[in-house]
């Protein structure tokens, strides 16, 4: 028999017991990344996220942990469902608020939950926690986002697939970018040459930071950088200065910050995560404009690491199909949602049905404008 139980924030669970369950490396679900999210008011229901971080109990010992948040809203979630909001507000129903197992702002596949529990109990336990949820809390849906999952998920369970396509860079054991660049084809070759060349001759220096390398003011900077990528557009950021510092204090380890200096002054950034296999890509910005400085900054810089650290990944982040003529392979990604209305389940899963056909036949006209040269 299992209890069930939610907490309103992941304070209430406390570092010790969160890591007895995690022992991943995957920077995302570290507590002190989901904390840091929490006390800096990036994510709390003033903004739309609220925690309801789900414990199972069984025999009185806690068999599993699982991020969870009252949703008010869909934005930072990278999986896209405003059509589904407006079809159920035009039916007069409320599709808000929602439940979401998800990494705020991260559409970086991953755990979604961590358990002591056989690997065949898991899932079902997870569907059956989101729809005892949705009827605790009188809610409509459940959405479960980049999950990494069984070879079957979810089978038989009644939530629904959803596929999506990111653009992910794979390591075949590549001495330097050199050698990276080998697999490509002669034209691709030259290009990439040529942009990588143009960062250069315009005098922009390169500085990888991780560790202790990452201050206070450096982040400062950063920070301003990151800004800008939203001011531009007229949104404001989702993440706060305070969030980006206490990371650079709790979890600097795990963070590769690459700055970029033109005439002894800080000009762009990125920053990304890493875990023992795999580079997160995650933000961005600049203060002034050069030619190709986004992409060095941003992937070049990115690939150069993981070859040197023999990281098998490259994940840059959601959307964006220029990654490919750069070596990023169209990558599969999935979520699963709970839809409590029959009638609204079964127009979502045609939905979801049409749309996976559409994806995978993009997918595959997506492999052609690869870089890489073809065999025989």
């Amino acid at each position: 028999m299992f209890e069930i139980s939610t907490h309103s924030s992941i304070a209430e669970i406390g570092q010790q017991r969160w890591e007895e369950l995690n022992t991943e490396a995957y920077p995302f679900t570290r507590y002190e990344f989901l904390n840091a999210l929490e006390t800096t008011g990036s994510v709390s229901p003033k903004t739309g996220w609220q925690p309801l971080h789900v414990e199972v109990r069984q025999d009185g010992e806690t068999v599993l942990f699982m991020p969870l948040y009252l949703k008010q809203h869909s934005w930072g979630e990278y999986v896209f469902d405003w059509s589904w909001a407006e079809a159920y507000e035009r039916a007069g129903r409320n599709y808000y608020p929602k439940l979401l197992s998800a990494i705020p702002f991260t559409p970086a596949t991953g755990p979604r939950w961590f358990s002591s529990l056989n690997k065949e109990q898991i899932e079902p336990l997870i569907a059956q926690i989101l729809s005892q949820l949705c009827e605790e809390y009188r809610i409509e849906t459940a959405h479960l986002l980049f999950p990494r999952t069984s070879d079957k998920p979810f089978k038989g369970t009644g939530m629904m697939q959803r596929m999506g396509c990111q653009y992910h860079w794979f390591n075949q054991g590549f001495k330097d970018f050199d050698d990276y660049l080998a697999s490509f084809n002669a034209r691709k070759r030259k290009d990439l040459k040529k942009e990588r060349r143009k960062v250069a001759e315009q005098g922009i220096k390169f500085e990888q930071l991780t560790g202790d390398e990452i201050n206070a003011q450096v982040i400062e900077t950063f920070y301003d950088f990151y800004v800008m990528t939203y001011l531009v557009r007229g949104q404001q950021p989702y993440l706060t200065k305070a969030f980006f510092l206490e990371l650079s204090e709790t979890l600097a380890d795990q963070m590769l910050l690459v700055m970029a200096r033109h005439e002894d002054e800080y000009v762009a950034g990125a920053l990304s995560f890493f875990d023992d296999s795999t580079l997160y890509g995650r933000y961005w910005g600049c203060t002034q404009e050069f030619d190709s400085l986004h992409f060095e900054t941003c992937y070049y810089q990115g690939l150069d690491y993981c070859i040197a650290k023999g990281l098998s990944r490259f994940d840059p982040g959601a959307q964006g199909e220029h990654k490919i003529k750069r070596g990023f392979v169209p990558t599969p990604t999935y979520s699963y949602h709970h839809i409590k209305d029959p009638q609204f389940n079964l127009a979502i899963e045609r939905f979801l049905d049409e749309e996976k056909r559409a994806m995978e036949h993009r997918m595959l006209q997506l492999q052609d404008h690869l870089p890489f040269r073809k065999e025989g």
